[in-house]
């Protein structure tokens, strides 16, 4: 579950979303009750926090955070906004995440001027005057996560983006929250009239050395309104959009393996969709890529030529529903335990049945009966490589999350920050560490990215060496493929994760 906290706007006849109609959507409801419907099902009673007062409106908010149990959600009641992106914000695996928009960049001719300007590393920090959907643009953004955010009288570096609206935090972080806004609430008096409540929140959040990571808007909508003139543009370009094409795209996983990315993800999020719709279930395509991976071994068990080919394709569909139960149960939101046993587990046993089937044929091709060594070799190799992304992804979960350099909220400006995390990056930058970091930005490379996906021989890189060796040689070429390129792999991902663990 998440408690979300609903930001009220300032009273007023046509600024409260309480009268303000998304007349182009179905229904004709109102900006606060198509909200509020949205988040019932992560909150039925969400918190609703006043914010004419900035002091009381963080003292109440300081509230919520200290008898939080779960995650936070924090969002203006004013907001215009997709299920979708609601849904995605409260999925991060980040601790902190907030919602932002960057300032749009110079024309050329301006592009031109700033290249005589001073770099960012010697710029003065300024109090950020323009605007941005009506905010004003404070906060210093890099790739990942926040660099900075001021106020009316605390200045930021180079300012290029405004936070703009929902701020999304897991429960660990939600005493550093309410420790931060009394702080805040304290000093409400040196805030200007146009601090966004939200802005002062993340400057707050940042400053006491949480990581805030970033997101935009993509391909899905976002905006706070507050004319009835705004809400009527929100609607119809909202309208606009096609959400269940973003939600679709979403329910395809954005880190997998070269040969997943490339001959699956294509085209199977379509067959998910699909399925979805028709009211299937992922346990259910779960059990069709089982079959299909049994099929396949009872193909290569023959031993014969045309039956091994038809093996190569049964597998390679097998593989194929293995991505789309995944893909179906992100597009439908149908999670459960008992799924994800059965998707790790039995793609185990999809794996090692055709061990078993490919074994059995090249003896009843009359071929050696040495091929069960070669057999067993690759199932221990990766029964061993599963036992260590196991021991490893619990060990690396139980790691405490780095901390930030901080700095006084009354600090006036963010030079002290700045230089801080210049150090932290150079200290980080030496040793293991820094060897590590130089492998991770040669990943902006296509050609290493895609080298370094495919060297630790993922189950898609696995199962289409499976079907394609299988097809077209024996399964001698096929276990020595596996056992050869799966060494590689097991050395390359211990040599990393040894790495890690010492840094």
């Amino acid at each position: 579950m998440t408690r979300v906290v609903l930001l009220g706007a300032s009273p007023g006849p046509d600024t409260s979303p309480t009268g303000l109609r998304l007349a182009a959507l179905p229904g004709d409801p109102t900006v606060a009750e198509r909200l509020r419907s949205q988040l019932t099902s992560l909150d039925p009673r969400p918190a609703t926090i006043p914010s004419d007062d900035v002091a009381a409106a963080l003292r109440n908010l300081a509230d919520v955070a200290e008898t939080a149990t779960e995650s936070l959600l924090i969002i203006p009641e004013n907001s215009v906004v997709h299920d979708e992106l609601i849904y995605q914000i409260t999925k991060t695996k980040r601790g902190a995440l907030a919602l932002v928009a960057k300032e749009p960049r110079p024309d050329t001719a301006d592009e031109e001027a700033q290249e005589d300007s001073v770099p960012i590393d010697e710029a003065e920090p300024e109090i950020g005057l323009s605007r941005v959907e009506g905010l004003p643009v404070r906060s210093r953004v890099g790739k990942s996560r926040v660099v900075s955010v001021g106020t009316a009288s605390h200045a930021v570096t180079r300012p290029n983006a405004v936070m703009l609206g929902p701020v999304h935090l897991s429960a660990r972080n939600a005493p550093v929250l309410a420790q931060t806004c009394r702080e805040l609430a304290a000093m409400a008096h040196t805030f200007g009239p146009d601090d966004d409540l939200v802005q002062l929140v993340v400057f707050g959040l940042v400053r006491n050395g949480v990581s805030v990571g970033i997101r935009g808007r993509r391909d899905l909508f976002y905006r706070r309104v507050t004319t009835q003139e705004e809400a009527n543009e929100a609607g119809a370009e909202m309208a606009g959009m096609d959400e269940d094409r973003a939600r679709l795209n979403n329910a395809v996983k954005g880190a997998d393996g070269f040969f997943t990315t490339y001959f699956v993800s294509t085209y199977s999020r379509f067959i998910a969709r699909w399925a979805a719709r028709r009211g299937l279930t992922p346990n259910q395509v779960t059990m069709i890529s089982i079959a299909l991976g049994v099929a396949a071994a009872a193909c290569f068990a023959t031993g014969d030529r045309p039956w091994m080919v038809l093996g190569g394709v049964l597998i390679y569909f097998a593989f194929v529903f293995d991505c789309v139960d995944g893909q179906v149960a992100r597009y439908a939101r149908k999670f459960g335990v008992l799924g994800a046993w059965l998707d790790a587990t039995f793609d185990r046993f999809k794996e090692y049945v055709v061990f078993a089937g490919l074994a059995v044929g090249y003896v009843v091709a009359g071929q050696s009966d040495d091929i069960w060594i070669l057999a067993l070799a690759a199932l221990g190799l990766q029964s061993v490589r599963h036992l260590l992304d196991f021991s490893f992804g619990i060990s690396n979960r139980r790691k405490p999350p780095a901390q930030l350099p901080t700095l006084p909220l009354d600090a006036p400006d963010d030079r002290a920050l700045r230089k801080a995390l210049v150090r932290r990056k150079e200290e980080r930058s030496q040793g293991l560490r820094g060897l590590l970091k130089m492998w991770t930005k040669a990943g902006k490379f296509r050609a290493v990215h895609w080298a370094r996906k495919m060297i630790v021989f993922p189950i898609g890189e696995r199962f289409a060496a499976i079907a394609i060796t299988a097809a077209l040689f024996d399964a001698r070429i096929t276990f020595l493929t596996l056992v050869i390129w799966g060494s590689v792999a097991a050395a390359y991902t211990l040599t990393g994760r040894l790495m890690r663990s010492l840094v």
